[in-house]
Order: C-alpha cells, then structure tokens, then sequence
C-alpha cells in the first residue's frame, strides 16, 4: 500500500478565496513596487483591434521551424501568413 505524505506546510497555508481576491488586486501593492514596473503593474489591455486568433497547438517538421525562426521576431505570424496564403488559394 503507497505510503501517504503530509504536503501540508504551516508555515505557507494554502490560500483562501479572501487572499485570491487579496492577491489580485495591484492596489495592495506597496507604491515602491507599482513604481519600479510602470509599465506592467498599471497597464491594462485595451479592445482587440484585429479579429481575435484560435490558439492550437501544432507540431511541425524541425527543419520548417528553424527556417522561419531563423527569420527573426514574428516568425509565428510568417508561418500564419503562409498558412493564410494557402488556404485561401
């Protein structure tokens, strides 16, 4: 019979709705830490302004990833728009 381990640590309880909800919010930040990341801790996205993307997952030949990420940034939208291309032919 598996042996059963106590996971339990008293000096790091398991959390509560009430801290999700603590933790959630940037305001219970100390100002110190908001200050050093402007741009993340008070940055809220905006609306979508293209049509919003289907995220998949997608396994392709090594040799096809290498080319496109040898391409540089935005290798990910290169493969979309030769997809694009293809599927709209």
């Amino acid at each position: 019979m598996p042996r059963k381990i106590d996971l339990t640590d008293p000096e790091n309880p398991e959390w509560t709705e009430a801290d999700f909800v603590r933790g959630q919010a940037a305001s219970t930040l100390p100002a110190a830490v908001i200050d050093a990341f402007p741009r993340t801790a008070r940055r809220v996205r905006g609306a979508q302004k293209a049509p919003t993307k289907t995220p998949v997952s997608l396994r392709l030949d090594a040799d096809v990833v290498a080319y496109f990420k040898a391409t540089g940034p935005g290798w990910q939208t290169r493969i979309n728009d030769v997809l694009s291309k293809v599927a709209r032919s």
